[in-house]
């Protein structure tokens, strides 16, 4: 786990190099798109779990996540993002560009959750598949509950 946090501060830490090769405007684009493929993957898999269960819709959604999840997304979260540029919306709270430690441990904590989501989806096990997804949920909630605007 300490390689983990120390990865995630590590992501976070390189977000000036990558940011000044995009746009503040694009970084903010750039991670809604990245967000928003997680959210609608993130619902097959609620669907599977509540229906029918499709093991191969639920490893493909959930590799998915977790390729996104461990992305880099971090750079992202570049100067000049913490607040809207032009008609490019944020709902990033500017509390959590003043704590980027605490942002990449929660970043380190979902980026650990989607990977295990990943790893019982691949063994196609539905209750396994449930308690990793709930735990992913949960990270998910616990940095929007911190740091993203209503």
């Amino acid at each position: 786990m300490k390689k983990l946090v120390a990865f995630g501060i590590l992501a976070l830490s390189l977000v000036g190099t990558v940011s000044a090769q995009v746009k503040p405007e694009d970084q903010i684009k750039y991670r809604q798109a990245g967000y928003s493929f997680m959210a609608w993957n993130m619902g097959k898999i609620k669907a599977n779990l509540d229906g029918e269960f499709n093991v191969q819709q639920v490893q493909a959604a959930a590799s998915a996540v977790a390729a996104i999840a461990g992305s880099g997304m971090g750079a992202l979260y570049g100067p000049g993002t913490e607040s809207d540029i032009g008609d490019r919306k944020t709902r990033v709270k500017p509390e959590a560009f003043q704590n980027m430690a605490d942002l990449g441990k929660l970043a380190t904590d979902f980026n650990a959750a989607a990977a295990n989501l990943a790893n019982a989806a691949a063994k196609g096990d539905k209750a396994a598949v449930q308690k990793a997804f709930g735990e992913t949920g949960a990270t998910c909630k616990a940095c929007h509950d911190k740091y993203r605007l209503d």
